[in-house]
């Protein structure tokens, strides 16, 4: 596919669309081609048949096909911001983090406390910074997110078409996302699943809450104890439905939200675990299981929790062992 920069500005560009670019509709297409400009300049450009492909006029619902040459009008776009290049330690932290690559995925153990993209106050997110870490790559697209504070496991897409088989197995439940979280209190063995459909909310402050209501979207979250931790439960949670915030909110619908939620926890208790080195949401996406876009090869990517983690969970483990042992 001819590149966008290719030909000066202001001039009309003509791109051959590739397989890559394939089976998307026009009006898509555009909004990704013509970075920055409103969605009504791009239905105005194609309702007025500024926008050809192979000389004719389309809908703004033609799908794209390999081989097609699609006229681009001249339009006038915003300069691009200039985004700060991501600083050496966070490029360095970010590389080591590469879980999983090959010539269509990479897979990142993202870090708590950075956004997946930028907005809302956030100039710099993962997907950001992985672009400017490889100008050379054409294509890099988020699979899906996570929360600002969620550590581990994030698919970014190599290739469009990469993006279009994943965001179809993650439709039909054939991508399993596994979840450890240390929630409060003892979590009871016999509660295997939360099903609570979801609702999202925003306070007067413009902040969104996600709340379980009768009038929610379907939720379902499956879960597993993995350790118990005297005051605390070391769980494992696999969402069967993607709502926003579902396990977090999942948990504390049960009676146990998780350990550092400022937005779904308990003050009192992420004050107590705070000083027990627990100084975040303690979310991580621990794992992936999947089959590779193109060859259909079954893998499961694992990514490790941050070593301070670790070491929290085994002061608590060590602190339960010392108190079995006393009554003893």
């Amino acid at each position: 596919m001819a590149e966008k920069n290719d030909v000066p500005r202001g001039a009309v560009r003509w791109v051959e669309i590739d397989s890559e670019m394939a089976d998307q509709r026009i009006d898509n297409f555009l909004i990704t081609f013509l970075k920055g400009a409103p969605k009504t300049l791009i239905y105005r450009i194609l309702r007025k048949g500024e926008v050809r492909v192979n000389k004719g006029r389309v809908q703004a619902s033609y799908r794209l096909r390999a081989g097609d040459l699609v006229r681009v009008p001249p339009v006038r776009l915003p300069e691009p911001k200039a985004l700060p290049a991501p600083g050496r330690g966070l490029a360095q932290l970010l590389e080591s983090a590469v879980l999983f690559e090959n010539d269509q995925l990479l897979i990142v153990n993202k870090p708590s406390g950075l956004a997946v993209h930028g907005g809302s106050g956030v100039s710099l997110g993962l997907i950001e910074a992985l672009r400017q870490m490889r100008p050379e790559a054409r294509f890099l697209e988020l699979v899906h997110r996570l929360d600002r504070d969620t550590s581990g496991c994030v698919m970014v897409a190599k290739k469009r078409s990469a993006l279009k088989a994943l965001h179809e197995d993650l439709r039909r439940g054939k991508i399993s996302k596994i979840y450890h979280a240390l929630v409060a209190g003892k979590w009871p063995k016999r509660k295997v699943q939360v099903n609570a459909p979801l609702k999202k909310n925003e306070l007067k402050s413009g902040e969104r809450v996600v709340r379980a209501d009768a009038e929610g979207k379907e939720s379902l979250t499956q879960f597993r104890v993995l350790r118990n931790l005297g005051e605390v439960t070391l769980v494992e949670a696999r969402p069967v439905t993607g709502r926003t915030h579902q396990i977090r909110v999942h948990t504390q619908f049960a009676g146990h939200p998780i350990v550092g939620d400022p937005k779904y926890g308990d003050d009192a208790i992420n004050r107590q675990l705070k000083a027990q080195g627990v100084d975040r949401l303690f979310l991580h996406a621990a794992e992936l299981r999947l089959r590779l876009p193109g060859s259909g090869e079954r893998v499961v990517v694992c990514a490790p929790l941050e070593d301070k983690l670790v070491r929290a969970v085994e002061h608590l483990a060590h602190r339960v062992e010392q108190q079995y042992q006393q009554q003893q």
